[in-house]
């Protein structure tokens, strides 16, 4: 017996107006059956402007009604998409769409400013979904020009989103299109969306995305709730208090976040939190950075065993999952394994019980970091097993702990930062000799960006020098990836050769110097 194909399509000819995506504060609802309709004809308009299966498109936008219906035209017409995030600065934005080789962009009004700083001219298919932009074809005009009809040779595409990595400039993940028709059960996307069965998702499931539609979770995690027929609210920007009127309201019963979302949410007043029935909830997921246990277990306390954990990434070699249960075994723990994990020293052999290294899985999914085989080739250990370039150990019972990061990255809310972006906008500052940026601890964020800067003229060093550096980086990059703050210093901890001791400046500022070996 063939198993039935895992598409929004389903459920468009099943629960046709059920609701597929309500926007939070909007309150806009697409039915699976909008979404089938616009998401096919999309897919159309895009074969018929010439995308063929393997071509690129690029999405740019901040959380609206049309982002997940074109991420749906670009996964049912055998496409990559790379959805880039909505806060980075026209040259970061050029970068990603020059690496990508995206032939279509879709973007909105809301970044006019960003993509008047592009250049688009090999970019012949331009798509904006709400408003209007010079030199962009209308979203609405694009949908009304086309059949809604499925395409004839639907197959299933994939997303190809970016990490910062090691390298200091992000790379494309870049998996291999599955290869076979759209909603085959054995293809690694329909295979994802199976394990939300395992959390005990269905079609009566209403699953909250608080966060950005641009970073993988909520991407992949809001398209695998379409492919068994949930129900998906997506916030178009993340409020505490929102957030618990959100649950109540549509009767929430699975939801994902990130650490610093649980610090905004307990530090709301008892009785506001209170005030909110959050009995529909069944499971709550958090990911994509550490958890503070004091945090987690508040989060427990709150609102019972249902908070899981999963650690993973975008490269999907391996990833792990953990039960409220188990984690008041273990506390601090990621979770077992779910491929075959090995902790592996300096030497590159394997470590015993409880003693920490890099962590490497075996198996996990095929990828590449695009346009880079040399970065692909460094995380593959000799006998094959990949890593993420973490630093954890296991206990005597299998439990991963994770005690490290990637050497350099800082993650702040949840999201991935490479300090060597903002130290080479800095370097290029006339009043700066030398400067190291780092994470430092924070009670909200988890880390926060510092930058440590050897001025040229000591004497010039203050509350001015920092303004104007700290605005330097900020017109150069997201703001996210800039400092909060700037500390002057005599001299930087380098060594003979040059190298810098990042270690002893987390030291000196509170953070884990043991971290790495540098």
């Amino acid at each position: 017996m063939t198993a039935a194909p895992m598409t929004p399509s389903r459920y468009a000819h099943h629960t046709p107006d059920a609701p597929a995506i309500i926007m939070g504060s909007s309150g806009e609802v697409v039915t699976y059956a909008q979404l089938e309709e616009r998401s096919a004809r999309f897919a159309r308009a895009l074969r018929s402007r010439g995308l063929g299966v393997g071509d690129h498109i690029a999405i740019l936008m901040e959380n609206n009604r049309a982002y997940l219906e074109v991420a749906w035209a670009a996964q049912r017409s055998g496409l990559h998409y790379t959805a880039l995030n909505s806060h980075l600065r026209p040259g970061e934005v050029q970068y990603v769409l020059d690496d990508c080789g995206a032939v279509a962009l879709v973007t909105s009004e809301a970044l006019a400013d960003i993509v008047a700083g592009l250049d688009l001219s090999r970019i012949p298919v331009r798509v904006a979904a709400t408003g209007e932009l010079a030199g962009f074809e209308r979203y609405e005009d694009v949908l009304a020009g086309e059949s809604a009809a499925p395409l004839p040779d639907e197959c299933e595409g994939r997303e190809m989103l970016y990490s910062s990595g090691t390298t200091g400039r992000p790379k494309g993940v870049c998996k291999p299109l599955p290869g076979t028709r759209f909603g085959d059960p054995s293809s690694a996307p329909a295979q994802i969306a199976r394990g939300l069965l395992m959390l005990g998702a269905s079609a009566d499931s209403v699953y909250l995305s608080p966060a950005p539609l641009y970073h993988g979770a909520p991407l992949v995690f809001s398209m695998s709730m379409h492919r068994i027929g949930a129900t998906v609210v997506v916030m178009e920007k993340f409020d505490a208090r929102r957030c618990l009127e959100l649950i109540e309201h549509h009767r929430v019963t699975h939801a994902q976040f990130v650490p610093t979302m649980f610090v905004r949410m307990l530090r709301l007043p008892e009785e506001e939190r209170e005030r909110w029935d959050l009995s529909s909830l069944r499971n709550v997921t958090h990911g994509a950075a550490p958890c503070p246990v004091a945090v987690k277990r508040q989060m427990i306390d709150w609102l019972g065993p249902i908070v899981h954990e999963y650690y993973s990434g975008t490269e999907d070699v391996g990833n792990t999952h953990i039960t409220s249960e188990e984690w008041l075994a273990h506390p601090g723990s990621v979770g077992k394994p779910m491929q075959e994990c090995h902790i592996v020293g300096e030497d590159g052999e394997e470590l015993p019980v409880g003693e920490a290294g890099v962590v490497y899985f075996g198996g996990g999914r095929p990828f590449e970091y695009h346009n880079d085989p040399g970065k692909t080739a460094s995380i593959t250990h000799p006998k094959g097993w990949r890593t993420l370039g973490d630093i954890a150990y296991l206990d005597e019972d299998g439990y991963l702990y994770l005690t490290d990061r990637q050497a350099h990255t800082i993650i702040s809310g949840g999201v991935n930062i490479y300090p060597q972006e903002a130290e080479d906008v800095l370097t290029g500052h006339p009043a700066v000799a030398d400067v190291a940026v780092i994470g430092v601890p924070d009670d909200e964020m988890g880390e926060a960006v510092k930058a440590i800067v050897q001025p040229v003229d000591r004497a010039a060093a203050g509350a001015d020098l920092e303004a104007e550096l700290l605005a330097h980086c900020r017109a150069a990059l997201a703001t996210y990836k800039c400092p909060r703050t700037v500390d002057f210093v005599d001299e930087l901890p380098r060594d003979p050769n040059g190298k810098l001791y990042k270690r002893l400046l987390r030291e000196r500022y509170g953070g884990d110097g043991a971290r790495t070996t540098e």
